[in-house]
């Protein structure tokens, strides 16, 4: 079995296990091709169809599903919504009206076919830092919420909870809370860096957001507490994927 070394704890880590479902047989060489590129993924099995992939799961040995949507006599999607514990699933697909669909359904990415290997790895990727959270015992850790920010020549203490969006200026950030606004001289590479990363997000090189004050998501802007931001055309995917789609309660 290939493994490759964990760092955190230094322990093999097991290549996840991947079955390739897909009724174009070049479709599935390119995935597999793929696959071998990488030392934390392996190939345990292909399919041409979703019924004969039924006899992979029922074993419970695949960590991860390659999943194409388009197929016939059942399609990915549906095959998916079969699944009582579907394993973690990459969808790919020649088509983007489904990816709402498929996120409602919890999917780790959506691939566009033909599919360039860099969007491959970025979701191999997060699927591998996603089934090694689901390995890894879980133990709470307090969160410290607080930080200091120089005001001159006090510190004052501030919580990065209560921080709406950061509106960056050259060298400096304007910090924006419901009562008042903070000036710090701080790059907003910087405060990306520090801040954590699964409550702010980045919507444009000038606007650092905190997910939790989202009120809403409209087009190419966002709005929080009454103020609206504007979102880049690069980022706005990455926004829906990784935030709106993941807590979408209807479509």
């Amino acid at each position: 079995m290939t493994t490759t070394l964990n760092s955190n704890s230094l322990q093999p880590e097991p290549a996840m296990q991947c079955l390739v479902i897909d009724d174009e047989p070049l479709a599935r060489a390119g995935i597999i091709d793929f696959i071998e590129k990488l030392d934390f993924l392996t190939v345990a099995g292909s399919c041409s169809s979703a019924m004969e992939a039924s006899e992979y799961i029922r074993k419970g040995n695949i960590d991860l599903l390659f999943l194409d949507i388009n197929m016939p006599y059942l399609s990915g999607l549906d095959f998916l919504e079969s699944l009582e514990h579907p394993p973690l699933t990459i969808l790919t697909t020649a088509y983007s009206e489904h990816a709402l669909e498929g996120f409602r359904l919890q999917i780790v990415d959506y691939l566009l076919k033909p599919i360039p290997f860099k969007r491959f790895y970025q979701a191999a990727l997060k699927a591998r830092q996603m089934h090694m959270m689901s390995l890894s015992p879980r133990h709470p850790q307090p969160v410290d919420t607080f930080l200091y920010v120089r005001q001159g020549d006090s510190f004052r203490k501030i919580s990065w909870v209560d921080i709406l969006y950061i509106e960056g200026m050259q060298n400096y950030a304007k910090l924006h809370f419901k009562d008042q606004e903070l000036v710090i001289h701080q790059t907003m590479i910087s405060l990306e860096e520090t801040l954590p990363r699964d409550n702010f997000f980045r919507i444009h090189k000038s606007y650092l957001v905190n997910i939790a004050h989202i009120d809403q998501v409209s087009g190419g802007r966002i709005f929080i507490n009454g103020q609206e931001l504007p979102i880049s055309r690069t980022r706005r995917e990455d926004l829906l994927n990784e935030v709106v789609y993941n807590k979408l309660l209807s479509r």
